[in-house]
């Protein structure tokens, strides 16, 4: 706080001067005593001045509506919603989120820094804060081709900035525990500067966990079980409740939160897809099912707002107290979750049912658009040549991302690879679009249920390459092309003729169109997909496509390297 705001709050606070704003007859939900009081409150030059009547120039009735303060996402992927930072601002603000705490790891591996830079500014002039953690792993693992590489030079450039909170979560638990030379020292910049460690620590316990926390890792979202929080709580640890669009854990975590732990608790989306957004909200639906679960309503709240702000040092945020931002919504009622009905930024309304009363502008994405640099891609690369009719198989399993470890007998013409009508196996492809390397790898995939066509994303966690799945090598051809003609995005093809496409303009991974253009575009797509493609109803067709690259999640992966086996970590031969 600098000097004239505050001597402009000492006299809105004391009664010499007008407050700006009243918000009159409203139960105050009181993060610090988890309880709800009446009271109006004054604000002034954006932040809160105090509770009681005040002079003011403009005065909202409440009429007994609970005022809740702006929530805070603890840990969330922007990309993942397909959504500019401009236009996710315009999506989530309405949903009760003032704040949030953004890994932009997906675009980082596609165009490093520049990534970063646009991300900043892409959020400068939105309502919603914005602030970030500097990826800690791009690439994410060194079997496979991502477009940068972001060592502890690159961190220590950023890691002082206001805007970057710490280091983004610390993936290679192998590499902190065996002392890796390069992960010490990404840590040691954030060490400096005193910021935060975010983790990612899955099952990891006991002696093996304590070796990770040493280091200073504040946090972790990838906790399992309730004995797992209460482990990790136990050694200090900030434990996200994460309600994501594939991952969605809050109500069995919630199960271990009780008053001794919940001041360690936060709520995050981590992934968050724009369909989830659009009829389920942000941050504000995992608050609603804790407090469905069970969890008292003024625990729940204090953990998405209090508890971010003490975890990222958010000192201006995360109450309804004064000397705090003026950043707070309305709810009707609390006792079955929360739902903003207005919401207030630095004491502006910005949004009242559920729609933003002035959009934030997007910025033109400089440096991070036509990321495509593919060579010597023909039909002929996309061939599947096999010595024996025996072969290794990618086995979806409906649900999840985790793959299993399949065998096929299938079908060769000329050494080739065929599609077997009778048999639900396809080919998969992954090709390289960062560097020109020309690498493409091919396998087969069981489970996706395709009888014809081909379906194409330049979303692949963690690298975004491009990947493809069909029956046959024309229409994935043609599906490949059509992304690198666009920029990057989703498409189908079928019988040469394109069925439907959403594109990405933004690194392949985001666009400037709104939530509801993208939400209605993917309804199309999945409708399609259904309907056209046939693909298995029991499989997301585009989701589980974008985890069918990811070589550190068990058992077959394929990188642009090769069929990855995550349980030996090596590669393998198609054949068996």
């Amino acid at each position: 706080m600098d000097r004239e705001l505050a001597k402009s709050l000492i006299d809105a606070s004391s009664g010499r001067a007008k407050c700006d704003l009243l918000m009159k007859n409203a139960k105050v939900v009181d993060v610090f005593n988890r309880e709800v009081f009446e009271a109006s409150v004054a604000i002034k030059d954006g932040y809160i001045a105090g509770f009681g009547d005040r002079e003011s120039e403009s005065v909202v009735d409440c009429l007994g509506k609970y005022l809740i303060p702006g929530l805070i996402d603890a840990h969330c992927h922007i990309e993942s919603s397909h959504l500019s930072p401009s236009e996710y601002s315009n999506a989530v603000v309405p949903e009760g989120t003032t704040t949030v705490i953004a890994d932009p790891h997906e675009i980082c591996n596609v165009t490093g820094t520049d990534g970063l830079e646009y991300m900043m500014a892409s959020s400068k002039n939105a309502p919603l804060s914005v602030f970030y953690m500097f990826p800690s792993c791009v690439p994410a693992t060194p079997f496979e081709h991502a477009g940068a590489v972001l060592e502890a030079e690159d961190i220590k450039k950023y890691i002082a900035l206001d805007e970057i909170k710490g280091l983004g979560e610390m993936m290679n638990y192998p590499g902190v525990a065996n002392r890796d030379e390069k992960v010490i020292d990404k840590l040691d910049q954030a060490w400096r500067e005193k910021k935060v460690i975010d983790g990612h620590v899955p099952s990891i316990v006991g002696k093996d966990l304590d070796s990770y926390l040493v280091t200073g890792i504040k946090t972790d979202h990838e906790c399992e079980t309730p004995d797992e929080l209460r482990e990790k709580t136990r050694r200090g640890m900030y434990v996200m409740l994460r309600q994501g669009t594939a991952c969605r854990n809050v109500e069995q975590l919630v199960k271990g939160v009780d008053e001794k732990n919940a001041s360690r608790i936060l709520f995050c989306t981590d992934d968050r897809q724009p369909q989830s957004i659009t009829r389920e909200g942000a941050v504000n639906y995992g608050v609603t099912l804790a407090i469905r679960s069970g969890l008292d309503p003024a625990t729940a709240i204090s953990m998405a707002t209090l508890n971010a702000a003490e975890c990222y040092s958010l000192s201006d945020r995360g109450a309804i107290a004064p000397g705090r931002r003026a950043d707070f919504f309305l709810s009707s009622s609390i006792e079955d979750g929360v739902s903003a009905d207005e919401v207030y930024i630095l004491g502006k309304l910005v949004a009242k049912n559920h729609k933003i009363a002035e959009r934030a502008k997007s910025i033109e994405p400089k440096n991070v658009s036509g990321r495509m640099d593919v060579k010597n891609l023909d039909l002929d690369r996309l061939a599947l040549k096999l010595r024996s009719n025996r072969a290794r198989v990618i086995e979806i399993i409906p649900g999840g991302v985790v793959t299993g470890k399949g065998e096929a007998t299938v079908k060769l013409e000329d050494g080739k690879w065929v599609h077997n009508p009778d048999e639900d196996v396809l080919k998969l492809a992954v090709v390289e679009r960062h560097h020109g390397t020309g690498n493409v790898a091919l396998s087969l995939i069981r489970g996706y249920g395709m009888k014809e066509g081909a379906v194409a994303t330049s979303i692949a966690h963690d690298s975004h390459n491009i990947i493809a799945i069909g029956n046959n090598d024309d229409d994935m051809l043609l599906a490949i092309k059509k992304l690198i003609e666009i920029g990057g995005g989703i498409t189908m093809f079928k019988n040469g003729e394109e069925i439907g496409t959403h594109r990405l303009e933004i690194a392949g991974l985001m666009t400037d169109e709104s939530l509801e253009e993208v939400t209605r575009c993917l309804d199309e797509l999945h409708d399609k997909a259904d309907k056209v493609m046939g693909i298995n109803r029991d499989v997301d067709p585009f989701m589980t496509l974008c985890f069918m690259a990811l070589p550190v999640i068990p058992s077959y992966k394929l990188t642009d390297c090769g069929l990855f086996d995550v349980t030996s970590f090596s590669f393998v031969d198609n054949e068996l």
